[in-house]
């Protein structure tokens, strides 16, 4: 092979790499509580729709707005989206009255919504996959006690935030800027999804419709659930990344409840196709 030929073959790969980085689709995930089962209707505090809490939300989405997405992506499922478009189209009108309709302090109105209208963007997509189970199926087996401390650890993190909220010593902006530190979202990954594996010889208590228990291996019965909720990942996944192909946007903008984060970021760093964009790059500047 001549050294010409080398050459050109090295400037191709060098131009074909060059391309395919230029191509990628920036995705940022944001993490979310769901707003809606933080209120509480005897604590204004926890009330989003009030006038003070609407500011911090309010000036927490105008640090994503410098992302500029060109789509926006919610926890609702493919099921939900004519109903979200119908909701989604008279609130880019201003006549949706969230404080009249279920769910109206859900992160799908109050940041997706929000954005989305900020930005001018036609729709709001629905990627949410059915599945997923509660932790607390997993309840006996050797070494649980390191699930079950680590779960309690979780809670007290959790506990500390949800007490300041309520006292209203920490603003809705702040609290939503924490949960997507990844210190923060990385110890509900561990939970989930890796120190489950250390459970063995076990059986699920109470598992829903979701787990489908004839296939459940007891010697292996904390990776079980770990497959249970990677499985809903790998579907929202598949949501995004078809919905991606079909609208070709060049910037999406994921937000999700914070349990999937670490996950789904995984999973899209594995793919070539992806760029994920670290929501620290906006919440911190």
């Amino acid at each position: 092979m001549g050294l010409r030929f080398k050459l050109t073959l090295l400037i191709l790969g060098l131009c074909f790499n060059a391309v395919a980085q230029r191509t990628k689709t920036e995705i940022l995930i944001l993490g979310s509580d769901h707003l809606s089962q933080v209120y509480k209707k005897d604590n204004p505090n926890t009330d989003v729709l009030t006038p003070k809490r609407q500011k911090e939300i309010k000036e927490f989405a105008s640090l994503i707005y410098k992302f500029k997405p060109d789509m926006v992506m919610v926890e609702k499922l493919p099921e939900q989206q004519a109903e979200t478009d119908s909701l989604y189209t008279l609130y880019s009108q201003g006549k949706l009255k969230l404080e009249n309709i279920e769910y109206g302090r859900s992160e799908v109105y109050q940041l997706a919504f929000r954005i989305g209208k900020q930005l001018d963007l036609p729709k709001v997509y629905c990627v949410n996959a059915p599945g997923g189970t509660s932790q607390s199926i997993l309840d006996n087996g050797e070494n649980i006690a390191l699930y079950k401390n680590e779960t309690l650890e979780l809670r007290k993190v959790v506990g500390e935030k949800y007490t300041a909220l309520q006292n209203g010593t920490l603003s809705f902006k702040d609290y939503l800027i924490f949960l997507n530190q990844p210190e923060s979202y990385n110890i509900i990954y561990r939970l989930r999804y890796i120190t489950p594996a250390r459970v063995t010889n076990g059986t699920f208590k109470n598992p829903d419709e979701m787990v489908d228990t004839a296939f459940v291996n007891p010697k292996y019965i904390g990776a079980e659930l770990i497959s249970v909720f990677k499985n809903r990942d790998y579907k929202i996944y598949s949501n995004i990344v078809t919905n991606q192909l079909r609208e070709q946007p060049e910037k999406i903008l994921l937000i999700i409840g914070v349990a999937h984060v670490g996950s789904l970021k995984n999973i899209l760093n594995d793919d070539p196709a992806y760029a994920v964009i670290d929501a620290n790059k906006y919440l911190k500047e």
